[in-house]
């Protein structure tokens, strides 16, 4: 809410009387404003909520961990293959295998041998979904590429609500699926994070989630030099040690994550600050904000008392 918006509906709350005094010369007092910094700092328990086990990913690098939520209300079939994939140990002894400058980290089979147990070997592609039971926080600013955006349970998002679909975002640390030119090609096998932004990729690939830690990991590997950021020898490979669903591990070997909710007052009050910074630093506020300016918030789980 702007500042002009609070001064009016400061002097619609004092009435006639206080429109006279205003007029006379008082001045109303301007609700206190808090920095991004401030207002998740003073973020309650509700505020947040829990990553479930069942949907989340864990990569094992050799530089550590990488954590990836799954979306299955925006691709749930896909998804679904994914989760059959990790289950067979698809990717237990692959590799990252490509680094594309200012585009994606890719990894997955770069030989095309491993055999598929249960998983099957494409999936109809899921580019957008009807717009059902997704929840869905609206961003106040117009985009250029969806009729609205906004976030829904964290993810950043879009939706028409002339055609009734929705769909995920590529902005950075998003995770899409591999395809060749048919759409239908996909099936999770190769999948990829963003380390930028690429809008221009919406409703093309299969969005399946988001990285929520470790992305300086990928972002900070090596750059591949054949086409399209391929390493051009296996020797530059990053290995993967494993994937693994989180509810495959014990809860003592989890990591507890917790992320910011995006439909609350709070998230709407941090929407606001990053729209319009007003700190020392700031000098010309943005008065602006698209869908890929806000990364939301993550967290490791305070320990319980």
């Amino acid at each position: 809410m702007s500042n002009f918006v609070k001064y009016r509906l400061a002097i619609g709350a004092l009435g006639l009387a206080g429109v006279a005094t205003a007029l006379a010369g008082a001045t109303v007092s301007p609700a206190p404003y808090r920095t991004s910094t401030e207002i998740i700092a003073a973020a309650q328990p509700s505020d947040w909520r829990n990553v479930d086990p069942e949907h989340t990913l864990y990569m094992e690098l050799p530089a550590g961990r990488v954590i990836i939520e799954l979306a299955p209300v925006f691709a749930p079939r896909t998804i679904a293959n994914i989760e059959a994939l990790v289950r067979e140990h698809y990717f237990d002894g692959l590799a990252v295998i490509r680094a594309q400058d200012n585009w994606v980290v890719q990894w997955g089979d770069a030989e095309d041998t491993r055999k598929l147990i249960h998983a099957l070997p494409t999936i109809k592609a899921e580019f957008s979904m009807p717009i059902v039971s997704q929840p869905f926080t609206p961003l106040p600013d117009t985009d250029g590429y969806a009729p609205q955006t906004g976030f829904s349970n964290g993810l950043p998002a879009a939706r028409d609500p002339k055609t009734g679909q929705t769909w995920l975002t590529h902005c950075y640390s998003m995770v899409g699926v591999g395809r060749d030119n048919d759409p239908d090609s996909g099936n999770g096998s190769e999948l990829y994070a963003m380390i930028s932004t690429a809008r221009l990729l919406d409703r093309n690939v299969t969005l399946v989630g988001r990285v929520l830690q470790g992305m300086e990991i990928l972002s900070t590997l090596p750059r591949g030099t054949e086409a399209m950021g391929f390493y051009a020898k296996p020797e530059q490979y990053t290995p993967i040690r494993s994937v693994q669903l989180a509810s495959q591990l014990a809860p003592a070997e989890r990591t507890a994550l917790q992320v910011l909710r995006t439909d609350t007052p709070l998230f709407a009050e941090l929407v606001e600050a990053r729209r319009n910074r007003r700190d020392p630093w700031t000098r010309r506020p943005a008065g602006y904000i698209d869908v890929c300016s806000l990364t939301v918030p993550v967290r490791i789980a305070p320990a319980q008392p």
